[in-house]
């Protein structure tokens, strides 16, 4: 058994999964969620329900959050409510949403006025990542505080990487989210390109897989395209939100990023058409309607 006692607020797409790993590890672990019966399956194998942040954090050492959008982790850490009303002097919040920068700034300042720490630690990896721990995740923070919890740390993901102060966790998550915008145009676009032109695009897909022009995205999201699976390993919504975010720093910087911007223009389409809760594959059906074509899964 673990002696480090775990709190843990969010058991979404990616939560649950990880929650799971800190459980198998022995962690003893306290739950709090918006929905109770997506925790069911913890709270089966053993973990304590609280029915408050707060709550959560009164029965904590470290307090982990993976929530949706900014406004839930402010909410969650930060509200009257929150985590850090009930933490104890030396507890530590980790923060593993994609969130504001900013915010995150704020969070350690308002821990550190309380005696506590926090961590900024913004996982990539997606679902699979999530059930088969090994995310990488962007650490901002002090070092001496990601120490005294890297072990938990090591069991939900295989690259753990940090990035410097408070905040910085989550500006190179914003970054990877960049790179994937880019990814994700490339792999959904040629897969209607390919289809268009008449070509087996399953024949096309592995051929091109295993070349320069293969990615991660082309290999797990190109597949699940092909089978007509847009199921969220992660959703629009939330890719709407981290584009938000990415843009919002981009204003702050003076800095220009075009394509990230005709992402964010593409993807804030899908949403407002209703398929926020698909997952981020759906560009390849949404570029096809675009178009006034169909596409037309193998």
């Amino acid at each position: 058994m673990n002696t480090l006692r775990i709190g843990w607020i969010g058991t979404g797409v990616m939560g649950k999964s990880m929650a799971s790993h800190l459980q198998k590890a022995g962690y003893p672990l306290t739950i709090f969620t918006r929905t109770k019966t997506k925790a069911q399956e913890l709270l089966q194998n053993g973990a304590a329900w609280a029915d408050s942040p707060k709550a959560v954090a009164e029965q904590s050492d470290v307090v982990f959050s993976i929530v949706g959008y900014p406004k839930d982790v402010e909410n969650v850490l930060l509200g009257d409510n929150g985590a850090l009303q009930g933490l104890s002097r030396g507890g530590i919040l980790c923060d593993m949403t994609t969130s504001s920068p900013a915010l995150a700034e704020r969070i350690a300042r308002a821990a550190e006025d309380k005696g506590c720490q926090a961590l900024d630690c913004p996982v990539t990896g997606g679902d699979i990542g999530a059930r088969e721990a090994r995310l990488t995740i962007f650490v901002g923070g002090t070092e001496k505080t990601l120490a005294s919890i890297r072990p938990a740390l090591d069991c939900l993901g295989k690259t753990i990487m940090y990035c410097g102060g408070p905040g910085m966790g989550q500006k190179a998550k914003l970054a990877n989210q960049i790179a994937i915008a880019g990814v994700m145009f490339s792999t959904c676009e040629s897969l209607l390109f390919a289809q268009r032109a008449g070509l087996d695009v399953s024949q096309w897909l592995e051929g091109v897989v295993k070349g320069a022009a293969g990615s991660v995205a082309m290999n797990t999201l190109g597949r699940r395209v092909l089978a007509g699976d847009v199921a969220p390993g992660f959703f629009i919504k939330h890719f709407v939100k981290d584009l938000g975010l990415c843009l919002e720093e981009c204003r702050r910087m003076n800095l220009v990023l075009p394509g990230t911007t005709a992402a964010d223009q593409l993807y804030r389409l899908l949403m407002t058409e209703g398929f926020g809760d698909k997952g981020t594959q759906f560009l390849t059906e949404g570029l096809a309607k675009l178009n006034g074509v169909t596409w037309q899964s193998v």
